[in-house]
């Protein structure tokens, strides 16, 4: 990490009173623990046949197995809730602390360890695995999955009292885990997602950290702070799209190690700053 570099960056980014903006992926949760759900540990059977997440985590999925896509989004949320915030996390706290308003943070994650660590108000442009809301949208209300859903392992079945439970409060419908599925469009009344684009757009530093440029609106975002030529730090022990956005940037830096190295640092500095 090149650490002279980086605090040159932060020092002139402080000078200036900008706004900073902060987009997280699943790196930063995979150093809780937490896997990515892209590798093999992702598949989930049903019946005969395993589906990968990206064909389970789809509505059409849910159309067609409501109670397996429940079964696995009950035993995602386990794992997330037996994870922890780690550093990367607190870090993000303490930069949110000494900018206040300044300070905008979006992230892809649905675990809401954001919120655990301490962030006040995260846009969670996936939504949030701990929520769910009508399946037939009577509203667009989400609402907190009831606390005495009972932990599930990707051996347990899922109860008829479990699945029962998990009908919309206001029409009892069913209801559905409240994220963003892969056939699926972003809309602002869901997830925010025009508003974290338009304060995204309006940094003048744009840290990416743990982030693989696998989805479009963090794209959208990089794609247009890089063509403005606001200085980009892409945090990530691997390449990825948002290196190479960095460096069009014209003012950027690639930093290859894990953001729970890197954003305490860049915490410690802002804080001094």
């Amino acid at each position: 990490m090149n650490e002279e570099a980086l605090r040159t960056m932060l020092g002139a980014f402080s000078a200036g009173g900008g706004r900073l903006c902060v987009l997280t992926g699943a790196g930063i949760s995979a150093e809780s623990g937490i896997p990515t759900f892209r590798g093999p540990q992702g598949y989930w059977q049903v019946g005969s046949r395993n589906y990968h997440p990206q064909e389970l985590a789809t509505l059409q999925a849910f159309g067609e197995h409501p109670r397996e896509v429940w079964r696995w989004y009950l035993y995602r949320r386990t794992v997330c809730r037996n994870a922890a915030p780690n550093p990367g996390h607190r870090g993000l706290v303490r930069i949110e602390e000494a900018l206040g308003s300044r300070f905008l943070l979006v992230t892809q994650n649905v675990d809401g360890l954001h919120a655990r660590a301490g962030s006040a108000d995260p846009y969670e442009i996936h939504g949030n695995i701990d929520r769910y809301r009508c399946a037939s949208r009577c509203t667009d209300a989400t609402y907190l999955l009831p606390e005495d859903l009972p932990s599930i392992d990707r051996d347990t079945p899922l109860s008829d009292e479990t699945y029962d439970a998990l009908r919309c409060p206001d029409c009892g419908a069913r209801a559905r885990p409240h994220v963003l599925w892969f056939d699926e469009c972003y809309e602002e009344t869901l997830f925010r997602s025009q508003s974290a684009y338009s304060q995204a757009a309006d940094a003048d530093l744009l840290i990416v950290a743990g982030t693989s440029g696998s989805t479009n609106l963090p794209m959208q975002i990089g794609t247009h702070c890089a063509r403005a030529g606001v200085p980009m730090i892409d945090i990530n022990p691997d390449d990825n799209p948002f290196g190479q956005l960095a460096v069009d940037s014209g003012a950027g830096l690639t930093l290859r190690v894990p953001a729970g190295v890197a954003l305490p640092f860049i915490a410690e500095a802002l804080v001094a700053a």
